[in-house]
């Protein structure tokens, strides 16, 4: 039997950039830990791929162990802290913890995401903590603010930069003018980008990260795999310019509505007015913005990514836990994903759209693409005609519509790109008021 005054044992697996801010964290700050708790909390077993690595974090190094048998089935294992990243083999340790009535902390947005809701009711059933905030938003307290602080609302929405990676990118390219492949290259050099930079720019991490914001803020299970998602990989630098003529910023977006028993979730760049909140998060940081029914709009904003902010909040769910068990209270039960309700697909958006296309310098063209748009409900808001290929005869068009369904825009494309006149489609943003 433990005293009651004996520390609480943490096994951290992994010690990575994530992993090494978290024992740093809870090195720098030991002194205050009894006091916030009650008892001390000690990392007592550390889980790495190779034990005899150097490494920049100062520690006891017998902890350190290769086998995950070794904290995952030690009874003197209080809490397990996950922070190893990917699907697997972080789901089945978190698994085998939870099994064993150990509670979890988890910076693991792909695991909560696909995974999230079958770990929230195995962690029910054997009496564990899950917390997950380091999953979204890096250092911005998020998540508890949505299962706590704003429980009593109804969320009608969310609207977020939830990748700092896209979001460095696509300030470069807005402020500097540089293209997309070399605001990328920084992007990796720097160490924000991964040298392969899919699930960044391609939106899969921020449909992760959407996919459990929705999930907790409608009390349902928003998969995934079905949110809608677009990258930035298509945008130049022509379409900074002709956003800022417009009065708008592109960024990466994550938006979740609540549609009247249905969600609509997706991901994609957008132009967004240039006096919005979102429209000022620059660089690597995160910002959310929640609608609630009594608050109305709340914006959350700071560093989503890196070593101390994502520590900041993993810690930080330690000590809850760490807090509960000091004082013997069970794990928070009223989380629960239990409404039943449908995804809309991305064909019934209704809003209003940027259109770029190259067209042939000539009297007419704009009257046929207009043909096109009219005899498909799609009204045009404004028109920007730049001269691009002196040589060639070609001009660029920029169209924006007012609010229009996204299956009628995108059966215009497919028309318009059928003309004579048309010779390329470069864009299809969508814009966000």
């Amino acid at each position: 039997m433990r005293s009651p005054d004996s520390p609480i044992n943490v096994g951290l697996l992994g010690l990575g950039v994530v992993g090494g801010g978290v024992l740093s964290a809870l090195s720098r700050n030991g002194s205050t830990v009894p006091r916030s708790v009650g008892r001390p909390i000690r990392v007592a077993r550390i889980l790495v791929r190779d034990p005899d690595k150097p490494r920049d974090v100062e520690f006891d190094r017998q902890i350190l162990t290769a086998d995950a048998a070794s904290v995952l089935k030690d009874p003197s294992i209080d809490i397990v802290a996950e922070a190893m990243g990917g699907e697997y083999p972080a789901l089945d340790y978190i698994r085998t913890a939870l099994e064993a009535g150990k509670s979890v902390v988890t910076a693991n947005k792909e695991v909560m995401a696909k995974h999230g809701p079958e770990l929230l009711e195995l962690a029910a059933r054997r009496g564990a903590h899950l917390l997950f905030e380091a999953s979204v938003g890096g250092g911005i307290p998020i998540l508890g603010p949505l299962t706590r602080s704003l429980r009593g609302n109804e969320i009608r929405g969310i609207r977020a930069i939830i990748n700092g990676t896209t979001n460095y990118i696509l300030t470069k390219m807005s402020h500097e003018g540089t293209e997309f492949a070399d605001a990328l290259r920084e992007a990796q050099e720097l160490g924000y980008a991964e040298a392969d930079p899919t699930n960044d720019v391609e939106g899969i991490d921020a449909g992760y990260k959407l996919a459990i914001l929705a999930s907790l803020a409608f009390h349902t299970r928003v998969a995934a795999e079905d949110i809608h998602l677009e990258g930035i990989s298509r945008l130049t630098g022509r379409d900074f310019r002709y956003a800022r003529e417009l009065g708008y910023v592109i960024k990466l977006v994550a938006i979740a509505t609540d549609r009247d028993g249905s969600v609509e979730a997706r991901v994609h760049p957008a132009l967004v007015p240039e006096d919005a909140p979102l429209a000022k998060v620059d660089g690597v940081l995160n910002a959310v913005e929640v609608e609630g029914d009594l608050v109305d709009r709340v914006l959350f904003h700071g560093r989503g990514a890196g070593s101390m902010p994502t520590a900041s909040a993993m810690v930080g769910d330690i000590l809850e836990v760490a807090w509960s068990m000091a004082n013997g209270l069970p794990a928070a039960g009223f989380l629960t994903l239990d409404r039943e309700v449908s995804l809309c697909p991305i064909s019934d958006l209704v809003t209003r759209y940027y259109i770029r296309a190259t067209v042939l310098d000539r009297a007419g063209v704009l009257a046929q693409m207009a043909s096109i748009l009219g005899n498909l409900q799609i009204s045009i808001a404004s028109v920007i005609q730049k001269e691009v290929g002196l040589n060639d005869g070609t001009a660029e068009l920029v169209i924006t519509t007012y609010h229009s369904r996204e299956r009628d825009v995108q059966q215009a494309l497919r028309e318009l790109a059928g003309l004579d006149v048309v010779k390329e489609i470069g864009n299809l943003l969508r814009v966000e008021e």
